[in-house]
């Protein structure tokens, strides 16, 4: 195809219950949206995960804004025709930049699944019509409002529950959870709060029966992992440190976890998340997908890539109410009572975007087309 625009809508989205992890709390969620258009008029959306602020990732809203603007249109402009095999090679000149890159990436595979008239799942491999959803919750006033979450979130149907720690907010509140829910599947997430010095706390947490400990140390670390994982039973997952499908083989061969959790924005988009999900298979890993309170464009892109065979884990993917009293989606997405969510066999995403609403949300918008940059 021959990309002639490419849209950018800078949203700023309530959400339906504040997020707190061990880097900070959100009760708004900022987000770039992109859309793609090409020659014949077919539109692809994505979505940009980088946030407010350098927490999770050096990249944020304004950084992305700017690559997209000025080095990735420019780049993906130049060229006569781009496909989702190929916007990687044209955009591997820009060092680092993954989420930005993402998103004008995954926007192409969308019009892609359009042009073919095939679901995105289809195209990239997928073969589930339903897929595993699991919460995550984060860190709450206290242990009874967290339990009274937990409560509502599994009698929704959830399959698996994922707490958000930090220190001083760990081993006892795990350990009341477990007591109230000794049979049900509970994972952490640190968010890289802890170091070596904290091992006796994760220790601890090893004997509480955990289907796993997420990112327990630094953002960028393979080696300290690969030391703590020697020590615990409980398998480690490793989120940020994994920002490459070179990264996984690395983190396999130190022996630095046993799960990956793939997040498209995170990797750079679907290419290399195929990439690192196709690893994971033949090296025995476990994965899943990852979410960043994604609207429900991002989360259209999520489902897709849950669905490739290798998932062996519930995903951080939840219905659109868990984050957003109205979403920007058509249909929102639901959970089913089995707790899992249905994949679209619509083409592409498979959900109307409501472009009204997202115009009344944007709060900065951009059209960039091929004829400005040629």
């Amino acid at each position: 195809m021959e990309i002639e625009s490419i849209e950018l809508y800078h949203i700023r989205m309530k959400l339906a219950h504040p997020f707190e992890t061990s880097f900070g709390r959100q009760v708004y969620r900022s987000c770039i949206l992109v859309k793609v258009e090409d020659e014949s008029g077919v539109e692809g959306w994505a979505e940009c995960v980088a946030g407010r602020g350098p927490w999770y990732s050096y990249e944020t809203v304004e950084t992305a804004w700017h690559i997209i603007r000025d080095f990735i249109a420019p780049l993906v402009f130049k060229e006569k025709q781009v496909n989702p095999l190929t916007v990687n090679r044209v955009l591997s000149k820009i060092r680092g930049h993954n989420m930005a890159k993402a998103s004008v990436e995954m926007a192409i595979w969308d019009a892609e699944a359009k042009i073919r008239k095939q679901p995105l799942s289809v195209i990239l491999g997928g073969e589930k019509e339903k897929i595993e959803s699991g919460v995550s919750i984060g860190i709450q006033k206290d242990i009874d409002y967290l339990l009274k979450r937990i409560s509502m979130f599994l009698d929704q149907g959830y399959r698996r529950i994922k707490l958000k720690i930090k220190p001083g907010w760990d081993v006892e509140v795990v350990k009341r959870v477990r007591k109230e829910y000794p049979d049900i599947r509970i994972q952490v997430d640190a968010n890289a709060a802890y170091t070596l010095r904290d091992l006796r706390v994760l220790l601890e947490l090893d004997k509480l029966d955990l289907l796993m400990i997420e990112q327990p140390l630094g953002y960028d670390d393979l080696i300290y992992h690969s030391k703590l994982q020697s020590m615990l039973k409980t398998p480690l997952c490793l989120d940020e440190s994994i920002k490459s499908p070179e990264d996984a083989v690395k983190a396999n061969l130190l022996g630095s976890c046993r799960i990956i959790n793939i997040k498209p924005g995170r990797v750079g988009g679907h290419r290399a998340s195929l990439m690192i999900h196709d690893y994971c298979t033949l090296a025995g890993l476990g994965v899943w997908i990852g979410g960043m309170l994604e609207t429900g464009i991002g989360r259209g892109h999520l489902v897709a890539l849950a669905s490739l065979p290798g998932i062996n884990y519930p995903n951080d993917i939840s219905a659109s109410d868990r984050y957003y009293e109205e979403d920007i989606v058509e249909p929102p997405w639901t959970l089913n009572p089995d707790g899992t969510i249905s994949v679209p066999n619509k083409p592409g995403i498979g959900i109307k975007v409501k472009t009204d609403l997202v115009e009344e949300l944007a709060l900065k918008k951009t059209v960039l087309r091929k004829s400005d940059y040629t």
